[in-house]
């Protein structure tokens, strides 16, 4: 295992009931960069994703096989907290879904939980988080206003807010931006930029041309299998298999 790698894949296959959804997958993935999961709808790229912070354990059926190792720990181990695991592996969704609460509300929301209790310090930890998510400048003067009164691409920006509060180490991104206007996207592809100076970042994206763009490692997923993984220049310029050139290509997908 590499000295900057913070997550990884080792044989992990998954099954719904009598379907196998993944399939032998094995991947390192590094600190502070940013890695791409890309490949047709329903080659497991969610699904593999949520493995990494053990969501798929609330869906009945579920088996698991192989192994998902935090900082060399596999946390499928007799004793993992998954809550404590979520904290320090947090997720963002495809569509914002922000709490029905205030915007201030929204981000104190996990910090409270986790036993925060002082005014000062959740004000402290709400402005960083929002600064952090590039959301700050644009809600300081209405933190007490509804989150459902905020945009598609600014609630998307605070559900990453939220994520930071809790101070994560990993954030997952399933699709972050399917939802959201040409001009949001491009807001929260600059703050993914931003956020792998500090985190982990793993984003899940049917967008290429994303991928491209904002990861810095990009794996290529098709029925299950982890067909290739590398940086994200060799993938895209010289790929090693032939059905990763055919997906990048346009050939099918």
């Amino acid at each position: 295992m590499n000295a900057d790698t913070i997550l990884a894949a080792d044989r992990l296959s998954l099954w719904y009931g009598d379907t196998r959804a993944l399939e032998e997958i094995t991947m390192e993935v590094p600190d502070r960069r940013v890695t791409a999961l890309i490949g047709p709808s329903g080659c497991g790229k969610s699904t593999l994703i949520r493995c990494f912070n053990r969501m798929n354990d609330i869906l009945p059926g579920c088996r698991i096989e192989g192994r998902v190792t935090f900082h060399g720990q596999n946390v499928y181990d007799n004793g993992s907290d998954p809550v404590t695991l979520r904290r320090r592996i947090g997720m963002v969704f495809q569509k914002p879904n922000p709490f029905p609460k205030s915007i201030y509300e929204n981000v104190a929301y996990g910090p409270r939980v986790h036993g925060v209790r002082d005014r000062k310090e959740l004000d402290r930890i709400v402005e960083r988080s929002l600064r952090r998510a590039a959301l700050w400048d644009e809600v300081k003067d209405r933190l007490s206003h509804s989150a459902m009164s905020l945009s598609g691409g600014q609630q998307q920006r605070l559900c990453i807010a939220r994520t930071l509060a809790v101070e994560p180490e990993v954030i997952l991104m399933d699709e972050p931006c399917s939802a959201l206007d040409p001009i949001a996207t491009a807001k929260v592809e600059a703050l993914i930029g931003e956020l792998k100076e500090q985190y982990c970042v793993v984003i899940v994206t049917h967008n290429m041309q994303q991928a491209g763009r904002v990861s810095d490692y990009t794996g290529f997923m098709y029925l299950g299998r982890l067909i290739e993984f590398g940086e994200t220049t060799q993938i895209f310029e010289s790929p090693a298999n032939e059905l990763t050139e055919n997906y990048i290509t346009g050939r099918f997908g």
